[in-house]
């Protein structure tokens, strides 16, 4: 009976050891020559689009001795402001008021407290058109109106997307080309790309026009206004590996 269990428990280890054997010759050996590395590149894009909207700043500034008076004076020519600008900026124009502010005036001496010397009532408004070409119009209606403060004048895009779109696949094809050209140089190839990140894009900037207007009534000369364009810029980084085998 002894005999019977010792042979058996040497057939069980002859057909273990066989099995290891066997399982170890049929491993593939590890691939121990391929090389690779990683470069770290980035891409820039600046792409060009012709604005569709103006953004126009304009406001009435009023002084009087007293608080009261220079806020009715304010009052009054506002109102002649605003009706102007919705006549001369039209259909589909925004106009809205974007800040009021009534402050003393003081004269500052030396060992002496502050002395207020009257009041400052300024009223903005803030207009949004649509049509580039009324822009000149807009500023020569305010002015004949009664306002004498233009803020600004800025351009924009009202939808941004395609032309972002575009300056994105740009930056990230320039990225691209930076990484194979220096895999070729490298003597290798250009494997997978690791990780890819956005970085930096800059919505369309407003172009701000910082002429001096003639805010006079009955000026015979229109404004002239230039409307130029935008330039929208993305920014690309990417991390790819390349295969020196």
């Amino acid at each position: 009976m002894n005999r019977l269990i010792s042979t058996a428990s040497l057939m069980t280890l002859v057909l273990t050891i066989a099995a290891t054997v066997n399982a170890q010759t049929s491993t593939k050996p590890t691939d121990d020559s391929r090389r690779a590395t990683r470069v770290l590149v980035s891409g820039d894009s600046i792409v060009q689009a012709q604005p569709d909207t103006a953004v126009i700043t304009i406001a009435v500034v009023t002084q009087a001795k007293q608080a009261i008076d220079a806020q009715q004076q304010n009052a009054t020519k506002s109102d002649a402001v605003m009706r102007a600008l919705k006549s001369a900026a039209g259909t589909g124009a925004e106009v809205k008021t974007s800040g009021y502010n009534l402050q003393p005036q003081r004269i500052y001496k030396e060992g002496q407290p502050p002395t207020i010397t009257g009041y400052e009532a300024r009223n903005s408004v803030t207009v949004t058109v649509a049509d580039l070409t009324k822009i000149g119009a807009v500023i020569d209606a305010a002015g004949q109106a009664g306002a004498n403060d233009v803020g600004g004048i800025s351009f924009t895009l009202r939808n941004d997307r395609p032309v972002r779109d575009k300056a994105l696949s740009e930056a990230t094809t320039e990225a691209m080309s930076k990484a194979k050209v220096i895999a070729q140089a490298l003597g290798g190839r250009v494997a997978r790309v690791v990780e890819v990140q956005e970085e930096g894009f800059q919505r369309p900037q407003p172009i701000y026009a910082n002429q001096e207007f003639a805010m006079q009534r009955g000026q015979a000369v229109s404004t002239p206004i230039e409307v130029g364009s935008l330039d929208i810029r993305s920014r690309v980084q990417l991390i790819a590996e390349i295969d020196m085998q």
